[in-house]
């Protein structure tokens, strides 16, 4: 038999955190976000549970063809532009809109020769720092753009910096609102985390909200909000089973380094997962864990191939006529038990994004709810 490891997707959750974005921002559209092959999932995965958004939003050209190939003919969004001239020429093939942040890409759009004009998105650097015309600079911008008979509409839009934490968007949002006052055009201004902390901010409207990390499962306020909190439900599993059944005496140790050492008699699994299989090596003892859906820990390093958990609280889990107790890593246990991806994501000092996008290719996946 195949080793027992695997990862599942959940099209009935990403149809459920679809229609959660919707009740918050009922009268905007809606981006899903599909950037990084869909945070990990997978494009042609999750198109099924994500095909009811108004459109796709992401990074990369050939995944924009990915999504088009599938049957999508509605709009798809290049969150950060065009990279080279070329690339507007596929924009035009495939009827793309795109992001327009710095004066080089204007230039390309004016040297470009179309029959279609471009739909365009004209970022502000409103006070994240990264990509975007300055407040000062951006109706000189938005004209140059309105010259051009290469565009269509503009669209205007930035991105919150601090959405998910105290300090909230009133800095950015402000300059943004100053800044556009009076331009036409729709605008997108909401992340997940704007959508659904600020979704009443009277300053805040929104033709188009950006959803991304809340169509997964995974809280884009964590570790103040759960995703239990927001009413989302995880849209991977990552789950194995138990190879075999340790017996400890105290002193003994486990694993690598012997970073763990029991102080009393001790009854370990051994599940195959590790950090080739994409779960992260920082995660140490104390790391949650589900086995056989009840909630316990990791003890001992993560290797490769495998990891350490603690049986303690579930003693009758093991391995029978080589078929061992099942292992969720994070996500949905068969048992209907839920242990979310930011939990695990914060022992290992990081977030659900990167576990994510870091599931190895030699993972088996399989889609529940697929046709």
């Amino acid at each position: 038999m195949p080793r027992p490891i695997a990862a599942t997707i959940h099209t009935a959750a990403l149809h459920h955190n679809l229609q959660r974005v919707r009740q918050s921002v009922p009268d905007a559209k809606v981006w899903a976000v599909v950037k990084a092959n869909a945070y990990g999932h997978g494009i042609e995965r999750v198109f099924e549970g994500l095909r009811g958004a108004d459109g796709f939003a992401l990074l990369d050209l050939a995944e924009a063809e990915r999504v088009r190939h599938l049957g999508w003919r509605g709009p798809i969004l290049l969150l950060e532009g065009v990279f080279e001239p070329r690339d507007l020429e596929l924009c035009s093939r495939l009827g793309l809109w795109h992001a327009v942040h710095c004066d080089e890409q204007i230039d390309m759009l004016a040297a470009h020769k179309t029959q279609v004009p471009h739909r365009v998105f004209l970022k502000m650097n409103s006070g994240m720092n990264r990509l975007g015309f300055t407040p000062a600079r951006y109706r000189a911008a938005w004209a140059r753009l309105g010259a051009l008979p290469q565009v269509d509409e503009i669209s205007v839009m930035t991105h919150f910096s601090d959405a998910d934490s105290p300090r909230g968007i009133g800095h950015q949002i402000e300059a943004f609102n100053a800044a556009t006052q009076d331009l036409p055009g729709e605008r997108s201004v909401s992340n997940s985390a704007a959508t659904l902390r600020h979704h009443t901010d009277a300053r805040l409207r929104s033709d188009w909200v950006r959803a991304g990390i809340v169509l997964y499962g995974s809280a884009p306020d964590f570790p103040e909000n759960s995703p239990a909190h927001w009413q989302v439900q995880p849209t991977m599993t990552l789950s194995t089973r138990l190879l075999a059944v340790q017996h400890l005496q105290p002193g003994d140790t486990v694993g690598y380094g012997s970073r763990f050492r029991a102080t009393e008699p001790l009854t370990i699994g051994i599940a195959a997962c590790g950090y080739a299989d994409g779960y992260p090596r920082h995660c140490d003892t104390g790391t949650p864990v589900l086995v056989g859906g009840v909630r316990t820990q990791l003890v001992g390093r993560v290797s490769m191939d495998m990891v350490t958990v603690d049986l303690t609280p579930v003693l009758a889990a093991g391995v029978a006529a080589g078929f061992g107790t099942e292992v969720t890593l994070w996500g949905r246990a068969s048992t209907g038990a839920i242990l979310p991806i930011d939990d695990v994501a914060q022992a290992a000092g990081t977030v659900g994004y990167e576990l994510m996008c870091a599931l190895a290719q030699r993972v088996p996946v399989v889609v529940e709810g697929a046709a």
